[in-house]
């Protein structure tokens, strides 16, 4: 082989392996602290709960005046009313469900930064995106789970031609690989995570790090807790700069494939921070009668949120920042 053709091969594959490096690399776009939250960049969700929560999602004015929402500037807390009684005719518990002005799509990552969440039993907090026209373009659950479960869950929620392979190279237990809306109650397609992930064991550690990546090729979910060893440069310390090639192996993995072609099913999404109470989830009987039935005396999850306004005393998310790569 001519010496000038192995150079000009070598120089390829060179600049290959640059591109995919680079491909994995992100810069910081956005940044989401404190009073970030409260100025516009984000808006106040008021329309009733799709997930047919207990809950009354309220307006900015309402949520400040309820001291709801507030924020330092290095911390955002987002919170549910824990003062008042309800009766089962008004109207569900006061909280807050904000939205993104600004949508993401592929390539990005993204880096939540949480030092609590909400816990305790009926509440169904979550940090989720989706897209415009749900299911059809797509959602992605970051962060989710109900009462004080210990583990949190990631899922996807699609159109109706999104099934994935029921072994992928994660962490994660796999909960079910049908992400159809349609299908199976709208389960959609999870993975569980570890314990110490969600809930009270979760926020007694000092909560941690959640990190995903959306390119057309895959959609990875990852979690670092408060005191791991091995949170990737650029992660704890809010670099201008993320490099998701060292982030290991993701907890929950969800990649393109024959049966799935995210391109198609995702579109770009705003993201979404919400705390509900009982509905499709938290409120299912089975699951309260596994988790909060025996240990609250209670038999029925919206009773339960009605009576007891003190038990939500913990139910508050304390951010310190989302940022978001591209």
């Amino acid at each position: 082989m001519h010496s000038s053709f192995i150079r000009l091969l070598s120089s390829i594959v060179v600049a290959t392996g640059l591109l995919q490096v680079q491909a994995a690399t992100y810069t910081l776009s956005t940044s989401y602290i404190g009073e970030d939250f409260l100025s516009g960049d984000f808006t106040f969700f008021t329309s009733p709960d799709p997930t047919d929560g207990r809950v009354t999602y309220v307006d900015q004015a309402t949520a400040t005046a309820g001291n709801l929402t507030f924020a330092t500037d290095d911390v955002f807390i987002l919170r549910a009313d824990d003062t008042t009684v309800l009766t089962a005719s008004d109207p569900g518990r006061n909280s807050v469900r904000l939205t993104s002005v600004a949508t993401y799509g592929s390539p990005s990552a993204m880096v939540l930064d949480i030092a609590h969440m909400p816990e305790g039993c009926g509440t169904w907090p979550a940090f989720w995106t989706f897209g415009s026209n749900w299911p059809t373009d797509g959602e992605i659950d970051i962060l989710e789970g109900v009462d004080n479960q210990n583990f949190n869950q990631a899922t996807l929620h699609t159109g109706p031609d999104c099934t994935m392979a029921a072994s992928r190279a994660q962490t994660g237990t796999i909960l079910n690989n049908d992400c159809a809306a349609a299908d199976d109650g709208n389960d959609g397609c999870g993975v569980q995570f570890a314990p110490g992930t969600f809930g009270p064991t979760f926020n007694s550690g000092g909560g941690g790090w959640f990190g995903m990546e959306r390119t057309v090729d895959a959609i990875s979910i990852w979690y670092w807790a408060r005191d791991a060893t091995n949170v990737p440069v650029g992660v704890a310390d809010g670099n201008s700069e993320v490099i998701t090639d060292n982030w290991g192996t993701p907890v929950a993995f969800f990649p393109t494939s024959s049966t799935c072609d995210l391109a198609t099913e995702f579109t770009a999404h705003n993201i979404v921070i919400n705390l509900t109470f009982c509905g499709v989830f938290a409120g299912v009987t089975s699951i309260w009668d596994d988790s909060c039935a025996a240990s609250t005396g209670v038999a029925d999850c919206n009773d339960f949120v009605d009576a007891n306004p003190a038990a939500f005393s913990n139910a508050y998310f304390e951010i310190n920042a989302v940022r978001v790569y591209e």
